[in-house]
């Protein structure tokens, strides 16, 4: 019989170009490339068509690239119709989600061509909308008018615009397109198995981003960057943080932003998202939430010898950027959207259905039946 490996942990499940996480050493590799090679210096978009045709573009692709993302953008009337008319309390992530799921009604030819060309189109359209259904939501249920897209800016800058109302600054802009280069791919993680899983039934595209949404809205997943900023929030102040921390790991609370399933060692996304974090507190004369973060991280690591993970960071860049604590969770989609549909596009190039098997801990065969008036 085969290993039982709980949680698939060190089960390899297939082979892929796009993505590999090497937790000992704390390396992030796209398509070849180290994200320290990336983050900073390529935009969304370059890591879009990297991820997509595994190799950076040059100007002209580059230039086709972005202007067939802003072409896509116009989200279907009964979609729009949905976003307003959702419970103002619904959580953004579960509007999303359902909002993609709509999507694929509105593909006319979603049930009879299921071509390579066919569903790289769908992954472009997919990639341009998710920022305008999170955004207009966020709009909607503040009743605030849904600004029509535009075509002439990045997808960090339009999705900035929509949810502001207002052209953002450049230095708004870059600071979310590098995040979004960050959290871009990470190879077989919950939701990008997810939608392999889903898709190697040979279902539609829509169907297999739907199961990777509902997949990235749990809490030891995307989740995770909204509690850290929970967290901070209810610490209030840098003189709290020591009994804080003292009291929860007395209690054996989970540290929210603290530790990896995979890294080891500190996860190469964080410094990157440190850095920035630093930065934006410094502009807003508003430190605490950055010391906050460097006291948490500073005792973690003494005294559990853990590291601080992507979303550790990443919350307290969301939150100096003004963005709803809430939307932490769907802005990460707007991003990993660039790997899910590359992972879909990849699964679905040499596809095998996937059926991992299970042990059975149930009763011994050889129970006999008895009638229901006996029992």
């Amino acid at each position: 019989m085969a290993a039982l490996s709980k949680g698939l942990e060190g089960v390899i499940a297939n082979e892929t170009r796009l993505g590999d996480v090497r937790g000992q050493e704390g390396q992030l590799i796209y398509c070849g490339y180290d994200i320290n090679e990336l983050a900073g210096n390529v935009s969304f978009e370059e890591v879009i068509y990297l991820l997509w045709n595994n190799r950076l573009p040059n100007r002209a692709e580059l230039r086709s690239l972005k202007e067939q993302l802003a072409s896509e953008r116009q989200l279907p009337e009964q979609v729009i119709a949905f976003i307003k008319t959702a419970p103002k309390a619904a959580a953004p992530i579960d509007v999303l989600r359902t909002a993609v799921s709509m999507l694929g009604l509105h593909d006319p030819a979603v049930a009879t061509d299921n071509s390579l060309e066919a569903n790289r189109h769908r992954a472009a359209s997919l990639v341009a909308k998710t920022g305008v259904i999170i955004a207009y939501f966020h709009r909607a249920r503040n009743d605030l008018e849904l600004p029509p897209v535009r075509q002439d800016l990045s997808e960090a800058g339009h999705f900035l615009y929509l949810l502001d109302g207002k052209e953002p600054s450049e230095q708004k802009t870059k600071t979310l397109d590098v995040a979004f280069v960050l959290h871009a791919e990470h190879g077989m993680n919950a939701s990008t198995f997810s939608a392999r899983v889903t898709i190697s039934t040979l279902t539609d595209i829509y169907s297999a981003i739907t199961a990777a949404v509902a997949t990235l809205k749990g809490p030891l997943h995307g989740g995770a960057n909204e509690g850290v900023i929970h967290m901070l929030q209810e610490i209030e102040t840098p003189d709290r943080v020591d009994a804080y921390i003292e009291k929860a790991l007395a209690e054996k609370k989970k540290i929210m932003g603290i530790g990896h399933r995979v890294y080891k060692v500190l996860d190469p996304r964080a410094p990157h998202l440190r850095n920035m974090a630093v930065q934006l507190s410094q502009e807003l004369g508003e430190p605490k939430w950055i010391e906050m973060s460097e006291r948490i991280a500073a005792l973690m690591k003494e005294k559990k010898g853990l590291y601080a993970n992507v979303d550790f960071y990443s919350a307290t860049v969301y939150y100096s950027l003004g963005i709803p604590t809430d939307l932490f969770t769907p802005i990460f989609a707007i991003s990993r959207m660039a790997g899910w549909t590359a992972h879909v596009l990849e699964q679905l190039a040499d596809n095998r259905l996937y059926r991992p098997l299970s042990q059975y801990i149930g009763e011994p065969p050889g129970r006999t039946f008895v009638p229901i008036e006996e029992r």
